[in-house]
C-alpha cells in the first residue's frame, strides 16, 4: 500500500461519511487497545500479585510441616529413576502428630515406591488436616502472569467486538440510506419516456 493511498483515500468521492466513521473508529481502537491493554495487564498482574503473596503469607503462618510415617507402601511407578518418577507423587496412608499433640491418620501424596515405616513431611493446617503446601514464588509468578494474560485478551477481545457492533450499526444504516436512495432513483430508470 502507497503511504499517500490513505490521503486519496481521505478524500474519495465514493467514500460515504459512515465508511469515515468507520475508519476512525477503527484507528481509535487500534490506538487504544493496546494502551487499556497494558494498563490492565499491569493492573490485573499487581492485584493478582498482591492477592497471591498474601495467601502464600496466610498459608506460611497457618499450616505446619510435620513429619509423617507412611502406614502402607506407596505404590510403585511403572519407570522407577525416570524424571516422571521424581516429579510424580501418589496417594498414600500416613500418621502423623496434629498441632494439639493428637495421632491422626490420613492421606498424603508421597514419592512412589517408598516402603511402610518411611517419614515424609506433611503440611497440616490448624484443625489437623493435610493441606496443600505454601504458595512457592514460582506458582505465585504463575498465576499473576495468567490473570495479566487474562486481562489483555479481555480487552482484546472487547475492542474487537467494539469494532464489529459499530461495523455492523453502520452498515445497516448504509443499506437503509441506499434502499431509500433507490427508492428514489429507482422510478427514473424503470420508467420509459
Amino acid at each position: 500500500m502507497h503511504p499517500l493511498s490513505l490521503w486519496r483515500w481521505r478524500h474519495n468521492p465514493l467514500y460515504r461519511c459512515t465508511d469515515r466513521l468507520q475508519a476512525r473508529i477503527a484507528l481509535a481502537l487500534l490506538l487504544l487497545v493496546p494502551l487499556l491493554g497494558l494498563g490492565a495487564t499491569y493492573a490485573a498482574g499487581d492485584a493478582a500479585h498482591r492477592h497471591y503473596r498474601a495467601a502464600a503469607e496466610h498459608q506460611r503462618q497457618t499450616l505446619r510441616l510435620t513429619t509423617a510415617v507412611l502406614t502402607h507402601d506407596a505404590p510403585d511407578h511403572p519407570e522407577p529413576g525416570s524424571a516422571e518418577a521424581r516429579e510424580n507423587r501418589y496417594p498414600a496412608t500416613v500418621r502423623f502428630t496434629d498441632p494439639n499433640g493428637r495421632t491422626r491418620t490420613a492421606e498424603a501424596d508421597v514419592l512412589p515406591g517408598l516402603n511402610a515405616g518411611s517419614s515424609v513431611h506433611v503440611w497440616v493446617d490448624a484443625d489437623g488436616a493435610i493441606a496443600e503446601p505454601p504458595m512457592p514464588p514460582e506458582q505465585i509468578r504463575s498465576r499473576t502472569m495468567g490473570w495479566a494474560l487474562v486481562a489483555f485478551l479481555t480487552v482484546t477481545l472487547a475492542g474487537a467486538a467494539a469494532y464489529r457492533c459499530a461495523a455492523v450499526v453502520l452498515r445497516r444504516r448504509n443499506l437503509a440510506e441506499w434502499d431509500t436512495e433507490w427508492a428514489e432513483t429507482a422510478p427514473r430508470w424503470t420508467t420509459s419516456p
